[in-house]
């Protein structure tokens, strides 16, 4: 392919990403893939150059109108819309790029006092490929042998750091369930937990079960119940759980229903972690086009949910337990507002202290930033509620 054809290329996929952020469809790495199974003509360097470019467009851009403003953002982008066969059309008079901002003019004024625009660079990097060692298998130190070139992450006592891209879904490392793939930052909240041997403990939302399979490492003995309400990121558990050597239970709700279906665990659990929904605005460098799926109304819907398995949650916690809060946001709304709002509503619960490195003081939790710590965004509260 010549950079004309890599660009208009990237234009399709562009156009596609747009589309499928204001429908709430599919990723944009999804959409790559897709466009490239029907062109088996592209090899891997026109892949790789067509991926490129859809990212640096996605990184610089601001809810772009189309595909052509957006990679139009990428600098000596515009020498390729020379309207060659299957080309860019030449860039007409008047024709702008899209605006490039890396966080949206609606967003500024809700992120944390803390998250200044000296920060905002590091939101769109690309992030490494951290991993966690399996604590309940090896010691990082010894499996860190096994990966030239990764070091020790400074903050998680489980992690690894390996360069971007780098490939270890082959590895045997991880085919035998020694490592997981899991940024730092979400390390540090299973660490925030403190989950000890004995315990009972509740993963409200689990996903595909990340923090629940950290909770099993580090823990072995306790009782862990995984939970959520996407069947499909909930049946990845079982095969990521058995590959681990970790026992734990998951249990499909469905909303408004949560509470029926957890009766038995109602004022049962020793910890109860609630890594709520969000705007993903701390994941940002992981997921740019993020940036383009969030509007006023998803992100008042999404703060709903918050409150509301908060509440859920609190129910779950024994006298004398614990409820771990986190959001991968760096919006106060989704984080030390939420808190706020919590301890206003249950006059019986106190925050504690967080028991991780790093973060600073950010209302009633620890904010974690990609700038001050090297992770994904993470707020993150520990709340106890009272004998």
């Amino acid at each position: 392919m010549t950079p004309q054809a890599r660009a208009q290329a990237a234009i399709d996929i562009l156009d596609s990403v747009i589309a499928s952020a204001r429908d709430d469809g599919p990723p944009a790495d999804q959409l790559v893939g897709r466009y490239f199974k029907t062109r088996r003509y592209a090899g891997s360097k026109d892949r790789r150059a067509v991926r490129e470019l859809v990212f640096q467009a996605i990184r610089a851009s601001d809810s772009p109108a189309d595909g052509r403003s957006a990679l139009l953002t990428v600098e000596g982008a515009s020498g390729w819309f020379d309207g060659s066969p299957h080309c860019p059309a030449p860039v007409a008079a008047g024709e702008q790029p899209a605006e490039q901002r890396v966080v949206p003019l609606w967003i500024e004024p809700l992120l944390s006092p803390l998250v200044t625009r000296d920060e905002w660079p590091a939101l769109s990097e690309r992030a490494p490929l951290d991993l966690r060692v399996n604590a309940a298998r090896a010691d990082r130190t010894i499996v860190l042998e096994q990966f030239p070139g990764a070091e020790l992450t400074k903050l998680s006592p489980w992690g690894l750091r390996l360069a971007t891209d780098t490939r270890i879904d082959d590895h045997p490392a991880f085919l035998g369930g020694l490592v997981e793939v899991q940024d730092e930052g979400s390390q540090l909240i299973a660490l925030a937990c403190a989950p000890q041997k004995g315990e009972q403990l509740i993963d409200l939302c689990a996903g595909a079960g990340g923090k629940a399979l950290a909770l099993a490492a580090v823990a072995p003995g306790a009782s862990i119940l995984a939970s959520d309400s996407n069947r499909a990121r909930l049946s990845q558990l079982g095969p990521r759980a058995e590959r681990a050597g970790a026992t734990i239970e998951p249990l499909l709700i469905n909303p408004p229903n949560e509470i029926e279906e957890l009766s038995a665990y109602v004022s049962n659990a020793d910890m109860v972690l609630v890594d709520a929904p969000c705007s993903g605005s701390g994941t940002w460098r992981r997921n740019p086009e993020g940036r383009w799926r969030l509007s006023p109304e998803r992100l008042e819907r999404l703060e709903t949910a918050q409150t509301r398995l908060l509440d859920i949650a609190a129910g779950l916690v024994k006298p004398g337990g614990r409820l771990v809060y986190a959001v991968c946001s760096l919006l106060s709304c989704e984080g030390a507002g939420q808190i706020d709002a919590f301890l206003q509503r249950h006059s019986s619960w106190i925050r504690v202290d967080v028991p991780i490195q790093g973060g600073r003081e950010d209302g009633g939790g620890l904010l974690l930033t990609p700038a001050h710590d090297g992770t994904d965004g993470f707020f993150v509260a520990c709340l106890h509620r009272s004998c």
